[in-house]
């Protein structure tokens, strides 16, 4: 595993980040006071895990005239999914779509037998 994979899942290990997290996808393109608005947090500890998360590439920031405003990154969070998850995914999938296939054979109505002439 990677610096870069480290620091992201260490990121997403407290409770409070992903939290901050959270209200960004509920409504990107927050600024700090906003953010704190709705966290019991101080707004010290609100800045450091918004730098945390800006390290691991979980957001991104965009100053538009004196306004920080806090943008969710989704990409590192859909590597996560297709490098750690999908792929054991794939395998429970394929095992359930195995199993309905055979009970959906097996219940299908067998052709009348021909007696002999």
């Amino acid at each position: 595993m990677s610096d870069a994979d480290d620091l992201l899942f260490k990121a997403l290990a407290d409770p409070g980040r992903r939290k901050l997290m959270d209200r960004l996808h509920a409504h990107d393109g927050q600024t700090l006071g906003e953010l704190c608005e709705h966290l019991d947090m101080t707004r010290q500890g609100v800045t450091q895990h918004l730098a945390l998360l800006e390290a691991a590439n979980l957001i991104a920031v965009e100053w538009r005239g004196r306004e920080k405003l806090h943008f969710l990154n989704p990409v590192p969070l859909q590597e996560i999914y297709d490098r750690w998850i999908a792929k054991f995914e794939r395998r429970r999938l394929k095992a359930l779509s195995d199993l309905k296939h055979r009970l959906e054979d097996s219940d299908a109505p067998k052709p009348p037998r021909r007696r002999p002439s």
